[in-house]
């Protein structure tokens, strides 16, 4: 299990209090809200792979499924896309570049 800790300016300490009773539950609210979207992602991403390829499920609930599989991280998958950018740029180039004479 992971803890993450949080320091906010006293105005945004001021902010979230505006809109949250309790800034700790809204803030345990808020990151279990997201992290439930990116499971439901994970797993979907998954289940549709491995149905056209024809191959079984990693597990039979979420929290099997993303136990089960290596899940991308965004650090990994921006660093994958900022690769394929830039290899396309480099291949670009070579394509679109005039022989000198």
């Amino acid at each position: 299990m992971a803890t993450y800790t949080i320091t906010l300016t006293d105005e945004e300490d001021i902010a979230l209090h505006h809109v949250a009773v309790s800034a700790q539950e809204w803030i345990e609210n808020a990151v279990r809200q997201r992290c439930s979207l990116a499971m439901n992602e994970i797993v979907d991403n998954h289940i549709k792979t491995q149905l056209a390829a024809g191959l079984p499920l990693a597990g039979t609930t979420h929290a099997e499924i993303i136990k089960n599989i290596t899940v991308e991280t965004a650090a990994a998958r921006h660093d994958r896309i900022m690769a394929e950018y830039d290899a396309q740029k480099d291949a670009a180039k070579t394509t679109n570049s005039t022989p000198t004479q």
